[in-house]
């Protein structure tokens, strides 16, 4: 069976999740590109956001997955960058819609606020579901239409 890439970081207060669903993400047979950090000491996400993105935006990997306290900072700091769609999922069904009619192409995970059962769940689902296109693939070009 052939192994997906997926990008991978956090910030201090996403680590411990960070090193958990590293570990449910080799599990789901992928292969983790970690962008940092490697510790709780404290750094600033929006580097590592960028770092993630920028991966993400080139298409090596596809897909990345960023984790802050709230997830919000990374989402809102990846989504600057070019071609990114970050979703801030705290649910299966945030997860899924997120992919489904966003084609999100980044999730982002609150480790302060997400127990990992949950963000365990949030990442498998987010990775299963497709993307629907038809009506969802003109409003993702208006999305992508805003960056010019």
């Amino acid at each position: 069976m052939e192994k997906h890439k997926i990008a991978i970081g956090a910030d201090h207060a996403g680590f411990e999740l960070k090193e958990k669903i590293k570990n449910v993400l080799s599990e789901l047979n992928y292969e983790v590109v970690d962008f940092g950090t490697n510790s709780t000491d404290s750094v600033d996400y929006p580097l590592i956001a960028k770092s993630v993105a920028s991966s993400v935006k080139n298409k090596d990997p596809e897909k990345g997955i960023l984790i802050c306290g709230t997830g919000i900072g990374m989402a809102i700091a990846a989504n600057k960058v070019k071609g990114i769609i970050a979703a801030n999922c705290y649910s299966i069904d945030t997860a899924k819609l997120a992919r489904q009619h966003n084609n999100s192409n980044i999730l982002a995970l609150g480790g302060r606020i997400t127990d990992f059962n949950i963000a365990k769940d949030i990442v498998k689902a987010w990775l299963e579901t497709d993307f629907e296109g038809g009506r969802h693939q003109r409003r993702v070009q208006e999305i992508k239409d805003l960056e010019k």
